[in-house]
């Protein structure tokens, strides 16, 4: 289950955000239905994430800013980003 993604041809960026705001936000990656593990459990709440650090940064409930934007709270631990596409089939 814990398969390199460089064998696969396909290498995840290091940093990558679901914010179009964001310099991380990459358009074509996200369309592939990326998903993502997190200590070994799918997240589906995940706003960014960072492998060489070792975050990811999820939305705390229905809270918002003041720009309504959702706020979001940083967790630390191992990430595994994948395509769902590759692995549920």
């Amino acid at each position: 289950m814990n398969e390199k993604n460089e064998t696969m041809g396909e290498a995840f960026p290091d940093r990558l955000s679901s914010d179009p705001k964001s310099p991380y936000y990459n358009e074509a990656l996200l369309s592939r239905d990326v998903g993502i593990r997190f200590k070994g459990v799918e997240k589906t709440n995940v706003e960014e994430y960072c492998i060489s650090e070792g975050w990811v940064r999820v939305t705390a409930g229905n809270a918002k800013d003041r720009y309504g934007n959702p706020l979001t709270i940083k967790v630390h631990g191992p990430v595994e980003p994948y395509f769902r596409d590759k692995t549920e089939s």
